[in-house]
Order: C-alpha cells, then sequence, then structure tokens
C-alpha cells in the first residue's frame, strides 16, 4: 500500500505539472519543477463552466494572488468559459500595424509578471465583440499552453452560395454567428443599430478543397463595382444580393464577408522576453492572431491559427497568423499550422521611419509613415540605427541613439551620440538594427488564405525548413521599403531548404507576388548601378509543383542560388500569371542555379535578367533553361 500511495503521488505531480506530454526545454520549466512552485486553481476562484455568464471578475482575482516573480501555474479547469468587453481591463496600446483606437479591451491582462505557466487543460475559451483575449506587457518567463481561443459571434461572417444567376447571387447567413441588418440595400453586421458594420470586402473559398478560389483573390471574386449591389432579404438568414457581378462565384462555396476593423489581437506581445505559446487553437480574432512587438526570445510551438471546422467555417485566427514587429534574440515557429487567414499567415519585420526635419548635427525629427503603426516606442537609449538613402535604399552609416521622446503619435525626436551622416536628407529614413531578430521556421503548414505565406524582413539569420506550403499567393515574400509599408529590413542570411511548395501556392494576385518565391524589395531608383538591397539566399533542396510559370523572382541581390530543387510542373489550374518566366532576375549580382530536376513539362524552362548583366548569371547548360537579357 505504501508503494502505491506514493507511485500516486508521483503520477498526480506528473499530471499537475504537464510531464506526461514532451514541453520544450526552457528556464520556466525548469524552474517550475521546484518544490516552491505555486499552482493557482481558477476554481477555486468561483471559476466554473458558467454558460455565457461573464468571467472576468474570477481571472482578475486569481491574477492578484500571483506573487512576483515566483513560478506560478495558473490551472484551468478544462470547460468552457465566456468573456465580455464591458468587464475586461482597459489598456492604451499603440501597436504595429493596427488601427489605433484606445483604450483596448484586454481580458487575460498580465502586467510586469515572471515565471508563469497558464495551463489552459484544452479550454475553450468564447470572447464577445472586440476584444484582446491576452496581454503580455514587460513579461519574461512565460508558456501559455493548452488553450482555445474563439468567438461566439465573430467579427467576419460567411455566406454560403445557394444559387447565381445572371444579375443576383443567393446565399445562406448563420444569424446566430453574424445578426445582420438590410438598409437601403446594404448589409450591415452587427447586433444592434449602433455597433453595425458594413460589408467592406470578400474571399471566396471552396468548399471542399477550403482553398483560397484561384484567380480571385485581391482582383475580388466578385470583381470591379460589386460595392453597388443591393440586398434583399427572403427568409431569416437568406439573401439576394443583386447586381450585374462581372465575377461569379459557384455554388455550394462560402463567400468570407469582412466588416470589422483590425483593433486587437489574439495575443498581444510587448516589451517582453522567453514568451512560448503552445499547443493553442486560435479560431478568430478581432485584429492580428498574434502580434510581437519589442520583444526577443519567442516560441510559437503546435499553435494554429485555422477555422473553426467544428462549427463549419472556413475563416481562421484573424489577420495575419504570428506579426513580428522590431523584435529581436531567436523567434522560432515549429509546428504550427495557418490556414483561412485574411491576410499573411506570419509577417517578420522592422518599422522604417522617415526623416522630416534634421535638427542640428545629432538629432533627427521623423515621422511614422503608415498610418496603422504610430506612437511606438521605436528608439531606446543604447540601439543602433541604420540611416537608409530613400531612392536607392543604400546604407549611409550608422549611429546609437542617445535618447527618443515622441512629440505625438506620428512624430518624435532622436538624439544619436555621434554626429549623422552628412549626406542624409529629408525624406530619407531610418532603420532599428538592434531589434532585428533572427528567425527559424520549420514543421509548419501554411494553408491556403488570403496574400502570402511567409513574409520576411530582418537581417537576422533566417532559416525556413521542412515545411509545406499552400498560400494563395507567394509561398515566401522577401521584401523591404521605405516608401510605402514602411516595413523594413534588408535580409544578408536566408535558407530555404527542404520545404514542399504544391500548386496552390501562387493560384491568385496580390502586391509583390511575381513567383511562389518572390524578392520584393521597393526601391525607387532600380538600375544597373543600383547597389543590391538584399544578399545571401539559399535555396535547396525544395518540391515546387508550379501550375503557373514564375517559380523564382527576385530583386535587388547579391548572392542568391536555386540548387537541387525538384520542379514538377502540375495541371491541376490553368496559368494565368502575367510573368512568363520560371525565373527573373533584376538587379542582382553572383546568381546561381544548379543541380535542379525539372519535370512534367514546366512551363517556360527559361530566365529573365534585367538591369543586369549575363555575366551575373551561372547557370549549367544541363539545366537546358534560356537566358533572356533586358
Amino acid at each position: 500500500m505504501k508503494i502505491l500511495s506514493i507511485s500516486f503521488i508521483f503520477l498526480l505531480i506528473l499530471f499537475l505539472t504537464g510531464s506526461f506530454t514532451p514541453q520544450p526545454k526552457s528556464e520556466l520549466n525548469f524552474k517550475t519543477t521546484k518544490a516552491d512552485t505555486t499552482f493557482i486553481y481558477l476554481k477555486d476562484f468561483g471559476l466554473r463552466n458558467t454558460k455565457r455568464k461573464d468571467c472576468h471578475k474570477f481571472i482578475n482575482e486569481a491574477l492578484k494572488t500571483i506573487e512576483p516573480g515566483k513560478p506560478t501555474v495558473l490551472v484551468f479547469t478544462r470547460g468552457e468559459y465566456h468573456f465580455y468587453p464591458d468587464q475586461a481591463s482597459k489598456r492604451n496600446y499603440f501597436k504595429s500595424n493596427t488601427t489605433n483606437v484606445n483604450p483596448r479591451n484586454c481580458s487575460f491582462l498580465f502586467e510586469n509578471m515572471s515565471n508563469i505557466i497558464i495551463e489552459g487543460n484544452g479550454s475553450n475559451l468564447i470572447f464577445h465583440g472586440q476584444m484582446q483575449p491576452f496581454t503580455f506587457d514587460n513579461c519574461q518567463n512565460i508558456i501559455l499552453r493548452n488553450i482555445n481561443i474563439d468567438w461566439e459571434q465573430p467579427l467576419i461572417a460567411q455566406a454560403q452560395v445557394l444559387q447565381v444567376k445572371e444579375n443576383s447571387i443567393r446565399a445562406s447567413i448563420n444569424l446566430k454567428e453574424s445578426p445582420f441588418r438590410i438598409e437601403e440595400g446594404k448589409l450591415f453586421f452587427g447586433t444592434t443599430k449602433y455597433n453595425q458594420q458594413p460589408w467592406k470586402s470578400t474571399m471566396e473559398f471552396d468548399r471542399d478543397g477550403r482553398f483560397v478560389v484561384p484567380q480571385t483573390g485581391d482582383l475580388g471574386c466578385l470583381g470591379q463595382g460589386w460595392q453597388n449591389y443591393l440586398a434583399e432579404n427572403i427568409l431569416p438568414g437568406i439573401i439576394d444580393i443583386h447586381f450585374p457581378f462581372l465575377r461569379k462565384p459557384a455554388v455550394g462555396n462560402f463567400l468570407i464577408m469582412r466588416h470589422a476593423e483590425r483593433i486587437h489581437s489574439g495575443i498581444f506581445i510587448q516589451n517582453s522576453k522567453n514568451v512560448t505559446v503552445e499547443n493553442v487553437n486560435l479560431y478568430h480574432a478581432t485584429g492580428l492572431g498574434i502580434l510581437a512587438q519589442f520583444s526577443e526570445d519567442l516560441t510559437f510551438d503546435r499553435y494554429r491559427a485555422i477555422p473553426n471546422k467544428a462549427k463549419n467555417r472556413y475563416f481562421g485566427g484573424g489577420d495575419d497568423g504570428i506579426q513580428i514587429s522590431n523584435c529581436r534574440g531567436l523567434i522560432t515557429i515549429n509546428n504550427c499550422e495557418f490556414a483561412g487567414l485574411m491576410d499573411d499567415a506570419v509577417n517578420v519585420h522592422g518599422t522604417s521611419v522617415q526623416v522630416v526635419e534634421v535638427m542640428g548635427s545629432k538629432q533627427l525629427k521623423c515621422r511614422f509613415m503608415h498610418h496603422q503603426s504610430t506612437g511606438l516606442n521605436w528608439g531606446h537609449r543604447g540601439d543602433k540605427v541604420s540611416f537608409i538613402e530613400n531612392s536607392t535604399m543604400q546604407p549611409l552609416g550608422a549611429g546609437e541613439i542617445s535618447s527618443f521622446k515622441l512629440l505625438d503619435n506620428e512624430t518624435f525626436l532622436v538624439t544619436f551620440t555621434t554626429g549623422i551622416p552628412k549626406q542624409l536628407e529629408v525624406g530619407d529614413a531610418l532603420e532599428n538594427l538592434t531589434w532585428s531578430p533572427d528567425l527559424l521556421v520549420t514543421n509548419s503548414h501554411f494553408k491556403s488564405g488570403r496574400a502570402r505565406g511567409l513574409l520576411v524582413s530582418t537581417p537576422g539569420k533566417v532559416v525556413i525548413e521542412n515545411n509545406i506550403f499552400e498560400s494563395s499567393g507567394s509561398a515566401i515574400l522577401i521584401a523591404g521599403d521605405a516608401n510605402n509599408w514602411f516595413e523594413s529590413g534588408a535580409v544578408k542570411d536566408v535558407l530555404i531548404k527542404s520545404n514542399v511548395f504544391t500548386e496552390l501556392c501562387n493560384t491568385s494576385s496580390y502586391q509583390f507576388c511575381e513567383g511562389i518565391i518572390s524578392v520584393y524589395p521597393e526601391i525607387p531608383v532600380l538600375n544597373e548601378q543600383t547597389p543590391p538591397f538584399h544578399k545571401n539566399i539559399r535555396i535547396e533542396n525544395n518540391q515546387f509543383n508550379p501550375f503557373d510559370y514564375p517559380v523564382l523572382f527576385a530583386r535587388s541581390v547579391d548572392g542568391i542560388s536555386f540548387s537541387n530543387n525538384t520542379v514538377t510542373r502540375s495541371s491541376r489550374f490553368e496559368p494565368y500569371h502575367h510573368r512568363k518566366f520560371t525565373f527573373s532576375f533584376e538587379a542582382c549580382k553572383n546568381t546561381a542555379i544548379s543541380n535542379n530536376t525539372f519535370s512534367g513539362e514546366v512551363l517556360g524552362m527559361n530566365i529573365l535578367l534585367k538591369w543586369m548583366p549575363e555575366n551575373e548569371l551561372n547557370c549549367s547548360p544541363e539545366q537546358k533553361l534560356k537566358v533572356k537579357v533586358e
């Protein structure tokens, strides 16, 4: 009996610490095995299956008991719990790539905390209205795991196409999930007239394949002028949408109707370090799925920003699945899944800012240029900054920040320890090099959604290995600019290895999608004399299954190679892309194509060189690729 008792206690400890399932090794897991770990059971504070009652008071009472710095496990009893914005904590946050509406409604708010595990035990957290489920602000050593995040009434609607006629579409909308009104022929979503939002844009998803229907994308699945529709109620949840649509959806498919502003993130991480999101299903968010800014060493393992199939939804967890803005250290994305998103699955970038006035030899007045990225605490004492000439995007030198002062939400003063380059002018840009992470993306599945799969704009070391890409736009986009989106980051070391790029890649047109892999920095003055912006990109041992011509497009790169890949043509879809070259290189140096296998009558089998001489291309005759120089 004594042995049985000890075994039972040991098993109980294993269960409570989550040791039955493999966990990533981290300092936090090591610490929480110590005897001084505190377990806080939310049920002891009254949190139970409360049907549709608001649960904030139970959570807030429990959070008050956390001792600063002490290893703590916050434990949910598996169940379903609801959260409403009225009782959420209110905080002002200026967030990257997010509409500036303050204060934000923060449900689980962790501020200035460390050494915490949030153990969800598979619980379903159901949110209502505009909310931010999890916020980690100035936190360290955090694990969020084993939890599902969803909305009772998502801020995206979907309508199944029932009938298509020459001048109308009949569709069904789930009134319980997406209540709507029709006023003067226009469709508005919301529960009351005070929170109604108009139908703004549309995506079409294939009913059986659950992918964005090819050749729709940002060109529009309904064609130009669709906003002039007139809607009519036929039966509860059944509407006719009248208009001679230039493009008509297929009966049975789903129209995803976007109507809300991007205000909150599903998970918001700011000024934090060593945060892990593990085995989390994000079925919806009212903005970016995860947004991390000015944080370091972040891990996303078995994080899934996907549709809730149990509710027959075709839209996934927010706009971007993960957006990493102005972070540093190592960002790890492993065993993750992205599907049905309304923007890019993963976007890793910095924020470039524009010089609006030279205040002196060491001081500049600068401006945030994108309306959804303002008010950021962009600079810190000791940060290294690159001065960027606007027209060619070339660095003029580097400096170190001695002070940073916001003047308002759009402008700030930055002072440097040494003099700024004399060539720097109003209109040039700054890039913060200190907040530039390394990136490791492995074993993840980038399923179909709006736009691109993975965007990379960081000078850190980047490894993209053993993933599956099925994005409706380019699978991988390496961008960088200080003229449009102001997302900075010239890459220096990128390895793209052992991935699979299916025929679903680049089936629709989006900005910058010039190939399955597209390297497309925005450089206003680009010619043979323009020095390369990016460098050192290796693409090797991948499988490509293109149905169309463009496989790789690269602009302004010094050192790009495409080697030991297998390229097999798919005939699943009809070619449509304006670019009729398998490979396109513009203003590049040291390009190489070697040891690749082409089969299935790959389209084009050709290379376009622009703003560069042919001697910058090393391509063996065995590749049987025709070269055209413009």
